[in-house]
Protein backbone atom coordinates (compact mmCIF):
# COMPACT_ATOMS: atom_id res chain seq x y z
CA UNK A 1 0.00 0.00 0.00
CA UNK A 2 1.46 3.36 -0.76
CA UNK A 3 0.53 6.37 1.27
CA UNK A 4 0.95 10.04 0.13
CA UNK A 5 4.39 11.66 2.13
CA UNK A 6 2.58 14.36 1.85
CA UNK A 7 -0.19 12.67 4.22
CA UNK A 8 2.29 11.43 6.65
CA UNK A 9 3.57 14.34 7.40
CA UNK A 10 0.31 16.13 7.62
CA UNK A 11 -0.30 13.13 10.29
CA UNK A 12 2.53 13.66 12.64
CA UNK A 13 1.79 17.42 12.62
CA UNK A 14 -1.39 16.30 14.34
CA UNK A 15 0.10 14.26 16.54
CA UNK A 16 2.45 16.40 17.63
CA UNK A 17 -0.03 19.80 18.42
CA UNK A 18 -2.85 17.37 19.56
CA UNK A 19 -5.44 19.20 17.68
CA UNK A 20 -6.46 19.13 13.90
CA UNK A 21 -7.42 22.96 13.88
CA UNK A 22 -3.56 23.88 15.58
CA UNK A 23 -1.98 21.26 13.13
CA UNK A 24 -4.06 22.76 10.40
CA UNK A 25 -2.69 26.46 11.13
CA UNK A 26 0.72 24.91 11.36
CA UNK A 27 0.67 23.47 8.03
CA UNK A 28 -1.28 26.13 6.35
CA UNK A 29 -4.21 24.38 5.99
CA UNK A 30 -7.76 24.74 6.73
CA UNK A 31 -8.97 22.21 9.58
CA UNK A 32 -11.57 20.40 7.63
CA UNK A 33 -9.39 20.03 4.41
CA UNK A 34 -6.93 18.25 7.75
CA UNK A 35 -9.47 16.10 8.79
CA UNK A 36 -10.70 14.81 5.07
CA UNK A 37 -7.03 13.31 5.00
CA UNK A 38 -7.00 12.07 8.39
CA UNK A 39 -10.40 10.37 7.43
CA UNK A 40 -9.49 8.89 3.68
CA UNK A 41 -6.06 7.17 5.49
CA UNK A 42 -8.24 5.51 8.35
CA UNK A 43 -10.18 4.59 5.74
CA UNK A 44 -7.24 3.15 3.87
CA UNK A 45 -5.62 1.85 6.31
CA UNK A 46 -9.29 -0.06 8.14
CA UNK A 47 -7.90 0.99 11.78
CA UNK A 48 -8.22 4.22 13.02
CA UNK A 49 -5.60 6.76 13.69
CA UNK A 50 -6.46 8.40 17.65
CA UNK A 51 -8.21 6.55 20.20
CA UNK A 52 -11.72 7.58 20.21
CA UNK A 53 -12.87 10.29 22.49
CA UNK A 54 -9.79 11.54 24.15
CA UNK A 55 -8.59 15.56 24.22
CA UNK A 56 -5.90 16.61 22.91
CA UNK A 57 -5.86 13.95 20.57
CA UNK A 58 -3.46 10.13 21.67
CA UNK A 59 -2.63 7.96 18.44
CA UNK A 60 -2.77 4.51 18.34
CA UNK A 61 -0.16 2.06 17.77
CA UNK A 62 -0.64 2.44 13.98
CA UNK A 63 -1.33 6.10 14.00
CA UNK A 64 1.86 6.62 16.35
CA UNK A 65 4.13 4.63 13.43
CA UNK A 66 3.11 6.26 11.00
CA UNK A 67 3.71 9.91 12.46
CA UNK A 68 6.45 8.98 13.50
CA UNK A 69 7.43 8.27 9.34
CA UNK A 70 6.10 11.74 8.43
CA UNK A 71 7.71 13.68 11.05
CA UNK A 72 11.09 12.07 9.54
CA UNK A 73 9.22 13.49 6.51
CA UNK A 74 8.00 16.42 7.70
CA UNK A 75 11.40 17.72 9.34
CA UNK A 76 13.26 16.90 6.04
CA UNK A 77 11.10 19.77 4.04
CA UNK A 78 11.26 22.25 6.91
CA UNK A 79 14.85 21.84 6.55
CA UNK A 80 14.64 21.98 2.89
CA UNK A 81 12.68 24.93 2.80
CA UNK A 82 15.87 26.56 5.13
CA UNK A 83 18.70 25.11 3.08
CA UNK A 84 16.47 27.12 -0.29
CA UNK A 85 16.60 30.36 2.44
CA UNK A 86 19.77 30.17 3.31
CA UNK A 87 20.96 29.48 -0.52
CA UNK A 88 18.80 32.60 -1.71
CA UNK A 89 20.60 34.69 1.39
CA UNK A 90 24.38 33.61 0.84
CA UNK A 91 24.76 31.95 3.94
CA UNK A 92 25.42 28.54 2.96
CA UNK A 93 27.06 26.88 -0.64
CA UNK A 94 30.37 26.09 -2.16
CA UNK A 95 32.37 29.05 -3.63
CA UNK A 96 35.13 27.69 -5.91
CA UNK A 97 37.69 30.01 -6.23
CA UNK A 98 41.25 30.32 -7.68
CA UNK A 99 43.78 33.14 -8.55
CA UNK A 100 47.56 33.54 -9.74
CA UNK A 101 49.29 32.73 -6.54
CA UNK A 102 51.17 35.62 -4.95
CA UNK A 103 48.12 37.53 -5.00
CA UNK A 104 45.71 34.91 -3.07
CA UNK A 105 48.98 33.79 -1.37
CA UNK A 106 49.03 37.86 0.36
CA UNK A 107 45.56 38.36 0.45
CA UNK A 108 42.94 36.03 -0.60
CA UNK A 109 43.10 33.42 1.71
CA UNK A 110 42.89 35.81 4.75
CA UNK A 111 40.02 37.31 3.25
CA UNK A 112 38.26 34.04 3.14
CA UNK A 113 38.69 33.36 6.75
CA UNK A 114 37.39 36.73 7.87
CA UNK A 115 34.34 35.99 5.07
CA UNK A 116 34.10 32.51 6.85
CA UNK A 117 34.19 34.03 10.24
CA UNK A 118 30.77 35.83 9.23
CA UNK A 119 29.32 32.81 7.14
CA UNK A 120 30.55 29.35 8.89
CA UNK A 121 28.08 27.72 6.98
CA UNK A 122 30.09 28.39 3.51
CA UNK A 123 32.76 25.60 2.15
CA UNK A 124 35.25 27.87 0.29
CA UNK A 125 37.57 25.70 -2.34
CA UNK A 126 40.61 27.46 -3.37
CA UNK A 127 43.19 26.71 -6.18
CA UNK A 128 46.26 28.37 -8.30
CA UNK A 129 45.98 29.58 -11.30
CA UNK A 130 46.99 32.15 -14.42
CA UNK A 131 45.04 33.97 -16.92
CA UNK A 132 44.89 30.78 -19.20
CA UNK A 133 43.29 28.36 -16.37
CA UNK A 134 41.71 31.01 -14.78
CA UNK A 135 39.31 31.74 -17.80
CA UNK A 136 38.70 27.75 -18.55
CA UNK A 137 37.56 27.16 -15.17
CA UNK A 138 35.03 30.02 -15.37
CA UNK A 139 34.04 29.44 -18.88
CA UNK A 140 33.65 25.44 -17.79
CA UNK A 141 31.73 26.19 -14.72
CA UNK A 142 34.84 24.99 -12.52
CA UNK A 143 35.25 28.25 -10.74
CA UNK A 144 32.74 30.81 -9.54
CA UNK A 145 35.46 33.05 -8.83
CA UNK A 146 38.98 34.38 -10.03
CA UNK A 147 41.31 36.91 -9.18
CA UNK A 148 43.71 38.26 -11.58
CA UNK A 149 45.48 40.68 -13.20
CA UNK A 150 43.98 41.88 -16.64
CA UNK A 151 45.88 44.25 -18.54
CA UNK A 152 43.78 47.23 -20.93
CA UNK A 153 42.47 44.62 -22.99
CA UNK A 154 39.30 44.35 -21.46
CA UNK A 155 38.24 41.31 -20.49
CA UNK A 156 37.67 38.48 -23.03
CA UNK A 157 34.12 38.03 -24.46
CA UNK A 158 31.38 36.48 -21.97
CA UNK A 159 33.66 37.42 -18.71
CA UNK A 160 33.10 40.45 -16.18
CA UNK A 161 35.97 41.82 -14.42
CA UNK A 162 35.47 43.92 -11.56
CA UNK A 163 39.14 45.82 -10.83
CA UNK A 164 40.20 45.93 -7.15
CA UNK A 165 43.52 47.34 -7.25
CA UNK A 166 45.49 48.71 -9.86
CA UNK A 167 49.13 47.57 -10.50
CA UNK A 168 52.26 48.59 -8.99
CA UNK A 169 55.54 46.33 -9.39
CA UNK A 170 58.89 47.03 -7.46
CA UNK A 171 62.20 45.25 -6.98
CA UNK A 172 62.25 43.51 -3.60
CA UNK A 173 65.42 42.39 -1.78
CA UNK A 174 65.78 41.78 1.81
CA UNK A 175 65.80 44.24 4.31
CA UNK A 176 69.48 44.37 5.01
CA UNK A 177 70.69 44.53 1.33
CA UNK A 178 73.76 46.29 0.76
CA UNK A 179 72.18 48.28 -1.98
CA UNK A 180 69.66 49.96 0.34
CA UNK A 181 72.95 52.04 1.99
CA UNK A 182 73.75 53.54 -1.31
CA UNK A 183 72.95 57.13 -1.86
CA UNK A 184 73.30 56.22 -5.93
CA UNK A 185 71.77 53.24 -7.99
CA UNK A 186 73.06 52.57 -11.56
CA UNK A 187 71.79 49.90 -13.99
CA UNK A 188 75.18 47.64 -13.30
CA UNK A 189 74.09 47.13 -9.38
CA UNK A 190 70.76 45.63 -10.77
CA UNK A 191 72.81 43.18 -12.89
CA UNK A 192 75.62 42.73 -9.86
CA UNK A 193 72.95 40.89 -7.90
CA UNK A 194 71.41 37.37 -8.61
CA UNK A 195 67.39 37.17 -9.03
CA UNK A 196 64.70 34.77 -8.77
CA UNK A 197 62.82 34.52 -11.27
CA UNK A 198 58.76 34.65 -10.96
CA UNK A 199 56.74 31.40 -12.04
CA UNK A 200 56.52 30.21 -15.22
CA UNK A 201 53.17 31.51 -17.28
CA UNK A 202 52.93 34.03 -14.40
CA UNK A 203 52.41 38.33 -15.55
CA UNK A 204 55.87 38.79 -13.75
CA UNK A 205 57.63 36.92 -16.04
CA UNK A 206 56.94 39.28 -18.38
CA UNK A 207 57.07 41.92 -16.57
CA UNK A 208 61.35 41.42 -15.23
CA UNK A 209 61.86 40.96 -19.26
CA UNK A 210 60.94 44.35 -19.67
CA UNK A 211 62.90 45.43 -17.08
CA UNK A 212 65.58 44.15 -18.62
CA UNK A 213 64.66 45.57 -21.82
CA UNK A 214 64.12 49.18 -20.01
CA UNK A 215 67.92 49.10 -18.15
CA UNK A 216 69.28 47.85 -21.69
CA UNK A 217 70.05 43.67 -19.95
CA UNK A 218 70.20 41.28 -22.21
CA UNK A 219 70.12 38.70 -19.43
CA UNK A 220 70.17 38.30 -15.39
CA UNK A 221 71.73 35.95 -13.05
CA UNK A 222 68.98 33.75 -12.42
CA UNK A 223 69.81 31.66 -9.22
CA UNK A 224 66.44 30.48 -8.48
CA UNK A 225 63.20 30.29 -10.00
CA UNK A 226 59.75 28.67 -10.19
CA UNK A 227 59.13 28.98 -5.95
CA UNK A 228 55.88 30.12 -3.94
CA UNK A 229 55.32 33.07 -2.16
CA UNK A 230 56.58 31.70 0.99
CA UNK A 231 59.63 30.34 -0.91
CA UNK A 232 60.46 33.23 -1.95
CA UNK A 233 60.58 35.85 0.74
CA UNK A 234 62.95 32.76 2.31
CA UNK A 235 64.77 32.77 -0.13
CA UNK A 236 65.45 36.75 -0.30
CA UNK A 237 65.82 37.11 3.51
CA UNK A 238 68.86 34.78 3.35
CA UNK A 239 70.22 35.74 0.08
CA UNK A 240 71.21 39.21 -1.55
CA UNK A 241 68.52 38.32 -4.13
CA UNK A 242 66.75 40.33 -5.87
CA UNK A 243 62.91 39.74 -7.66
CA UNK A 244 60.22 42.01 -9.10
CA UNK A 245 56.87 41.72 -6.78
CA UNK A 246 53.74 43.80 -7.01
CA UNK A 247 54.40 46.36 -4.56
CA UNK A 248 50.85 45.34 -2.64
CA UNK A 249 52.50 41.96 -1.76
CA UNK A 250 55.49 43.72 0.00
CA UNK A 251 53.05 45.70 1.71
CA UNK A 252 51.14 43.20 3.16
CA UNK A 253 54.07 41.35 4.85
CA UNK A 254 55.83 44.54 5.71
CA UNK A 255 55.48 43.96 9.34
CA UNK A 256 56.02 40.18 9.46
CA UNK A 257 59.09 39.41 7.21
CA UNK A 258 62.49 41.32 6.50
CA UNK A 259 61.53 41.76 2.79
CA UNK A 260 61.35 45.44 1.63
CA UNK A 261 60.92 47.61 -1.59
CA UNK A 262 64.48 48.50 -3.25
CA UNK A 263 63.78 52.22 -4.33
CA UNK A 264 64.51 51.89 -7.93
CA UNK A 265 62.14 53.09 -11.00
CA UNK A 266 61.08 49.96 -13.38
CA UNK A 267 58.65 49.98 -16.28
CA UNK A 268 55.41 49.36 -15.10
CA UNK A 269 52.44 47.04 -16.23
CA UNK A 270 49.37 48.57 -17.79
CA UNK A 271 47.35 45.76 -15.61
CA UNK A 272 44.83 45.72 -12.44
CA UNK A 273 44.15 43.24 -10.15
CA UNK A 274 40.48 42.26 -10.09
CA UNK A 275 37.30 39.34 -10.23
CA UNK A 276 36.35 37.79 -13.10
CA UNK A 277 32.83 35.72 -13.63
CA UNK A 278 30.83 35.04 -16.52
CA UNK A 279 28.69 37.73 -17.42
CA UNK A 280 25.53 36.24 -18.36
CA UNK A 281 25.44 33.20 -15.90
CA UNK A 282 23.21 33.20 -12.61
CA UNK A 283 25.37 33.84 -9.92
CA UNK A 284 25.26 31.81 -6.77
CA UNK A 285 24.76 34.31 -3.66
CA UNK A 286 27.50 32.61 -1.25
CA UNK A 287 29.70 33.62 -4.19
CA UNK A 288 28.88 37.33 -4.69
CA UNK A 289 28.69 37.36 -0.50
CA UNK A 290 32.38 36.09 -0.92
CA UNK A 291 32.85 38.68 -4.25
CA UNK A 292 31.53 41.71 -2.33
CA UNK A 293 33.56 41.24 0.94
CA UNK A 294 37.18 40.84 -1.14
CA UNK A 295 36.39 44.25 -2.78
CA UNK A 296 35.39 45.75 0.26
CA UNK A 297 38.72 44.62 1.51
CA UNK A 298 40.36 46.19 -0.70
CA UNK A 299 38.17 49.53 -0.56
CA UNK A 300 39.76 49.66 2.94
CA UNK A 301 43.82 48.48 1.83
CA UNK A 302 44.07 50.68 -1.32
CA UNK A 303 44.87 54.10 0.76
CA UNK A 304 47.14 52.48 2.85
CA UNK A 305 48.98 50.99 -0.31
CA UNK A 306 49.16 54.26 -1.77
CA UNK A 307 50.57 56.02 1.33
CA UNK A 308 52.84 53.31 1.51
CA UNK A 309 53.94 53.41 -1.84
CA UNK A 310 54.06 57.53 -1.38
CA UNK A 311 56.76 57.17 1.17
CA UNK A 312 59.06 55.77 -1.10
CA UNK A 313 61.70 58.30 -3.09
CA UNK A 314 61.71 56.13 -6.76
CA UNK A 315 64.45 56.78 -9.39
CA UNK A 316 67.64 55.35 -10.70
CA UNK A 317 69.63 57.96 -8.84
CA UNK A 318 69.88 61.13 -6.34
CA UNK A 319 68.99 61.15 -2.17
CA UNK A 320 66.77 58.26 -1.30
CA UNK A 321 64.91 57.71 1.44
CA UNK A 322 64.89 54.07 2.63
CA UNK A 323 61.29 52.48 2.83
CA UNK A 324 59.94 51.32 5.53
Amino acid sequence: MKIDEKHLAQLAAVVETGSVTDAARQLGLSQPALSRTLSMLEKRLGEPLFQQGRRPLRPTTIGLQLAEHGRIIFEASRKASETVRSYRAGSVGTVRIAGVPFFMDAFISRMIGEFQVLQPDIRVDQSYGNLPELESGIASNRLDLAITPLGIVDAARGFAFTPILPGRNIVACRTGHPLLRKRRLSTQDLIDYPWIAPLPGSPLLADLHAILLSIGMSEINVRYSGGSLLSVFNYLEETDALTVLPHSVVFAHRKDRNVTVLPVEIPQPARTLGIMRLSDAPRLPAAEGLAQHIAARFDDLRQLIKRHENSIVWGMSGDRTTPT
